[in-house]
């Protein structure tokens, strides 16, 4: 750990808190509305919109990873940074060409905005842990904790941005302007940083790509590793978009949006806890004992649907599911594979978006009830417990294997 990366590192981490509101901004409702009326299109034709994001991140992972540790960290940020920029000033231009291709244009503008995701997470998760190598998985979870702290802003963020054009139209231009213009000074300030791959690239010849991956095992257990990037996923995706209908439906509460606060607090208050726990317990442990919680909770929520359970386990799978989980998966990733972090962040990245295509997908398919939807999530966090567990009993000689 070198205090002259310490600027940098904040850096990459405000890029996440710019992307908090770029990630969030689609799904709520006044924004829908707004750029919906703007379009001529129904509020709901946005969420397309917002899938865009999901497939511009599946088209560059699979290359953002290996040019990462190709040509450096920076690179990747810069990339990201500027794409991110087109993508939200973008959304501005859409929203002003109206029914004049504006629909269109945000479409290209989140497949943008869904490939500078991928250029962000292959250079910044890998960067914050080369920087804070004392405590990777505390550094990871960092960039959790900036993303959580963004969201919870963004309703102050939209008022204080709110304007009328002169069409009398609601308008978030200026918000999209703000955080454009934000990615973009980012951009200038990570290219004057030092950053710790930048500097070790002075001193020695840096392994190519192709060397290193010769040099990889990919084992079953390091595949087993990946795919918990897919299982821990599902687990809070699941129950962030279907939970409260669940309340509804069978315990019959009204108006259960309550749970989207407790589940918010327990991200947060996880997000500090474990990594205060993560300097005297092994990142490898929590990737079975979090899910095998977040296991026992579902089960306790399909058993006893009451009120009160589904609050508490709001607030438990925040913490368990969605508290810092899949960072730390790639935390371990990229001990377990040190000479191609990129690569492995981008295929552990690449997990996790076909989980929120696929299993969303499922979740709302003709047919599919909340207690349906509930024994999913059961069934695929028990598979992550059992993944957690087969990694934790073959990690020391994964390390062996790798190192």
């Amino acid at each position: 750990m070198n205090k002259k990366y310490f600027p940098a590192a904040f850096i990459l981490y405000l890029n996440y808190f710019v992307h908090g509101v770029g990630c969030s901004v689609l799904g709520q409702a006044v924004i829908k509305e707004a750029l919906a009326t703007s379009w001529g299109v129904e509020a709901m034709s946005i969420t397309r919109i917002s899938a865009a994001l999901g497939l511009g991140r599946l088209i560059a992972l699979p290359f953002a990873g290996p040019l990462s540790d190709k040509l450096g960290r920076r690179i990747s940020v810069m990339i990201g940074g500027l794409s991110y920029a087109i993508y939200l000033i973008g959304l501005a231009f859409a929203f002003n060409a109206g029914t004049n291709g504006g629909y269109q244009i945000a479409y290209i503008c989140a497949i943008v905005g869904g490939i500078a995701n991928s250029f962000l997470d292959t250079g910044i998760y890998p960067a914050v842990a080369e920087i804070i190598s004392d405590a990777p998985g505390v550094a990871t979870m960092g960039i959790k904790f900036f993303i959580a702290i963004s969201q919870m802003l963004l309703p102050f963020f939209l008022g204080m941005t709110y304007a009328k054009t002169a069409a009398g139209l609601d308008s978030y231009n200026n918000l999209f302007y703000v955080c454009g213009i934000a990615y973009i000074v980012l951009m200038v300030l990570i290219m004057i940083l030092p950053l710790p791959d930048s500097d070790a690239s002075k001193g020695e010849k840096k392994e190519g790509l192709l060397e290193s991956l010769k040099h990889t095992h990919f084992s079953i257990e390091s595949i087993a590793m990946i795919l918990i990037g897919f299982t821990c996923t599902g687990t809070f995706q699941l129950w962030l978009n279907c939970a409260q209908n669940y309340a509804k439906t069978n315990v019959g509460w009204e108006n259960p949006s309550i749970m989207q606060t407790y589940y918010s607090m327990g991200t947060l208050i996880a997000l500090v806890v474990t990594s205060i726990l993560t300097r005297k317990i092994k990142d490898v442990r929590f990737i079975l004992v979090y899910p095998l919680i977040c296991f026992a909770t579902l089960i306790i929520v399909l058993v006893c649907p009451t009120q009160t359970v589904c609050a508490a386990a709001a607030f438990i799978i925040g913490w368990a599911g969605a508290g810092g989980l899949l960072q730390i998966a790639t935390s371990v990733c990229n001990m377990l594979f040190p000479k191609i972090k990129g690569t492995v962040t981008a295929l552990v990245m690449i997990a996790s978006s076909l989980c929120n295509y696929t299993i969303l997908t499922a979740a709302g398919a003709d047919g599919m009830t909340p207690s349906g939807v509930m024994i999913m999530n059961i069934v695929l966090t028990g598979v992550g417990v059992l993944l957690g567990l087969f990694v934790n009993i073959r990690y020391a000689k994964m390390l062996e294997a790798n190192n």
